[in-house]
């Protein structure tokens, strides 16, 4: 899927979500985007998504993590490929991290389209990639939600899709 194709398939606030990942993989100098970027973008894009958390409380532990990760916190993962994907489907063609993704990154974003798809819905949407995101606890997004506090499965369940066992 090329990237105009993408953007036509996600809602506008993913759009954002996506294009402010990629601009964060950049600005760390990070090879490829990983869940962590798009979960710091998600939630700071969509108001929907940020409204998933618990309490305003916990969204903030979540976004401080995210924060800290170019002072300190996530660099050990500056010039690392995040490869878990924990099941979840691989997208083919240029989805993947030949385009810039991490594998884990691009199962995530497959996982959404595929939760978009069993709602019935054309468009992508912040929570189904949250959704996705928490249903990979070994990813980098899932990482951060445990450190702060915020059990993936739990939030992923809270959503509406399972999450999967590693």
């Amino acid at each position: 899927m090329r990237r105009a194709e993408l953007e036509d398939a996600l809602a506008p606030e993913l759009v954002t979500a996506v294009t402010g990942a990629r601009r964060r993989a950049l600005r760390d100098d990070d090879r490829q985007v990983d869940t962590a970027h798009l979960l710091h973008s998600v939630l700071e894009a969509d108001p929907e998504t940020a409204a998933a958390f618990e309490d305003a409380g916990q969204r903030a532990r979540v976004l401080g993590y995210l924060v800290q990760r170019s002072i300190g916190y996530g660099l050990r993962w500056q010039g690392s490929v995040e490869d878990t994907g924990a099941g979840l489907p691989v997208p083919r063609g240029d989805q993947g991290a030949a385009a810039g993704w991490s594998p884990a990154a691009a199962a995530a974003l497959a996982g959404a389209f595929e939760r978009a798809a069993v709602r019935g819905e054309r468009r992508v949407r912040g929570l189904d990639l949250l959704a996705a995101l928490a249903a990979d606890p070994a990813n980098r997004a899932g990482e951060v939600l445990r450190r702060a506090g915020v059990e993936p499965g739990e939030l992923a369940l809270r959503i509406g899709l399972p999450s999967q066992q590693v």
